[in-house]
């Protein structure tokens, strides 16, 4: 591809090496976690929610368990000071729950930002300035030493007007397109900001590091913390936070790599929504998480709710394939993946295991509100009969043989495969029982009478072929023997009941029962389903539907 030669890796690694985080395999504990949807996610919409959308929002993220919450840039707009004095004023703030608000380090911006937070119980004021090296030299034509004077002049107004300003008030600061900054100049820009700002254990400062624009690989990022994480004055008093977006589509790995660096607290937004490609998805982050073992901290157990909400008010959409919230992160249309799913989940309930290893599937559906019949199994013509069944199974109870299942999936199939479409599970049933269940042409089974005589059974059948009726005599070793018997005799029919099995289909005391029945003729195979609250019944039905897919298919190649 032309044109590659003009770009170069903007990036600086840290002036030593950095790399104790590769010793950890996992994330033990969960983070701080702070939602900026209503500010970072809220501003890259392409309509900004209105003040009631943005309450809602802000109800659902507490509801999930968000304890630290981004409300907006006060100072930006007249909307998004409204937003805050509405909180504020209406009391709509949960004791437990500190809200968040980001200022640039310009006087008025910060005097504006204290005059909207007035009368707050407990806020983060969030300050910030670029130092990169970038912005400094092509939008501020600023030396390092004149943007270090704008941090921590910033710092000591932000000190000061705290002071003057009734509520409670914590610091977070953060030096944006921190990826793009020279470490060591980025840790003297912190340092110098931590000293103006001068935390406590009880009174802890926030210094954020953000990724504001992804440009590296994500180990060089973790690098970058860990070398924060050894190095910043009052590391004690101090928690490192992470704010990855989403450039090179690895704010997750950048996130995650941060946290096993040393980072303490992650910012970002559900689904990832955010400028350009997006901040880190705090949804995938917290369920990878739960994956391991370790809770998150927040709940996701109705993710289908969650999204549903997020949708509406944000106009956006989760992409189908979005880790655990997408429309087919739990599908599985390939065969092999079908047959492993379900021979997976009956293998997990026949053990009553209580760790879970299902095959192709890492998070149990059921822990955020997806259902297997739904959303695991999805028919079209790439699926396996094991798939098929399963569909049969766990919607209608259906438990096809494992002889039968074969014919069953290629039948549906090849449904699937011509009419160029996926099928539904009411689809997969109603093409089962069009061509299994009860089949009554173009032999139909009018009524039958039995007689018992020690050992065997006698028969009276009345059937009709084609609407001719025929009336037959014949006896057996059982009755579904006998009916066949009089079967073979009317119509003289020479072939073999190979296969025989039946279930109940709940376990009411009025349950109808499924018979499935095989009949060979020559080499070739003919199953039938038949189902009645009577068992007896049911195998005749069976029978008869054997029968009749001989005689509908007996010419097929």
């Amino acid at each position: 591809m032309k044109g590659y030669e003009k770009y170069f890796r903007g990036y600086f690694l840290p002036p030593v090496e950095c790399y104790d985080w590769v010793k950890k395999d996992y994330i033990d504990h969960a983070p701080i976690w702070c939602s900026v949807d209503l500010r970072d996610g809220n501003q890259s919409l392409i309509t900004p929610m209105s003040l009631d959308q943005k309450i809602e929002f802000f109800k659902l993220l507490v509801k999930i368990g968000f304890k630290e919450i981004e409300v907006g840039f006060p100072a930006a707009s007249e909307t998004e000071y409204e937003f805050l004095r509405t909180l504020i004023d209406g009391d709509l703030i949960p004791d437990d729950v500190t809200i968040q608000v980001l200022t640039q380090a310009r006087p008025h911006i910060i005097k504006k930002t204290f005059q909207a937070l007035a009368g707050c119980k407990k806020a983060i004021v969030h300050l910030y300035n670029s130092t990169s090296k970038a912005q400094r030299e092509q939008v501020f034509k600023k030396s390092k030493e004149e943007i270090l004077d704008i941090a921590v002049e910033g710092a000591k107004l932000l000190v000061s007007l705290a002071k003057e300003t009734e509520g409670n008030f914590f610091y977070e600061y953060s030096p944006e397109s921190f990826t793009g900054t020279e470490m060591d100049y980025a840790l003297e820009v912190c340092n110098a900001v931590i000293d103006v700002f001068k935390p406590t254990k009880e009174r802890k400062l926030i210094i954020n590091l953000p990724v504001t624009v992804e440009m590296s690989l994500p180990h060089v990022y973790a690098s970058q913390i860990e070398y924060f994480d050894k190095n910043l004055h009052n590391r004690d008093s101090v928690l490192i936070s992470t704010h990855p977006h989403n450039d090179r589509g690895t704010g997750v790995a950048c996130a995650e790599l941060a946290q096993l660096a040393g980072a303490d607290r992650v910012e970002g937004t559900l689904f990832g929504n955010g400028e350009r490609t997006g901040n880190v998805d705090i949804v995938t982050l917290a369920l990878n998480m739960y994956t391991h073992g370790v809770d998150p901290k927040l709940d996701f157990s109705n993710l289908p709710d969650i999204q549903k909400l997020y949708e509406s008010v944000t106009e956006m959409r989760v992409y189908e394939r979005s880790p655990y919230a997408g429309k087919f992160v739990f599908a599985a249309f390939s065969g092999s993946h079908q047959d492993a799913i379900s021979k997976g989940i009956r293998y997990h309930r026949a053990n009553k295991l209580t760790t879970w290893s299902v095959p192709y599937l890492p998070l149990d559906p059921k822990d955020v509100s997806r259902e297997y019949s739904a959303d695991v199994i999805r028919i079209n013509s790439q699926s396996g009969k094991g798939g098929i069944c399963y569909i049969l199974e766990t919607n209608f109870g259906l438990d096809i043989p494992s002889k039968m299942r074969e014919t069953v999936g290629y039948l549906v199939k090849d449904v699937s495969d011509k009419e160029h479409k996926e099928l539904t599970p009411n689809d997969v049933q109603q093409i089962f029982v069009e061509n299994f269940v009860n089949l009554t042409k173009p032999l139909e089974l009018v009524e039958y009478h039995f007689i018992r005589e020690g050992q065997t059974f006698k028969v009276m059948i009345s059937t009709k072929f084609d609407g001719k009726e025929n009336n037959n005599l014949a006896e057996g070793t059982g009755r579904l023997d006998s009916v066949s018997n009089a079967l073979k005799k009317a119509y003289n029919l020479d072939y073999t009941l190979t296969n025989y099995s039946e279930h109940s289909l709940d376990s009411t005391s009025r349950a109808e029962a499924a018979a499935y029945v095989s009949v060979k003729f020559g080499d070739k195979e003919y199953w039938g389903t038949g189902i009645h609250e009577d068992i007896i019944c049911a195998s005749i039905y069976a029978l008869v539907s054997a029968i009749n897919n001989y005689f509908n298919h007996k010419d097929d190649e």
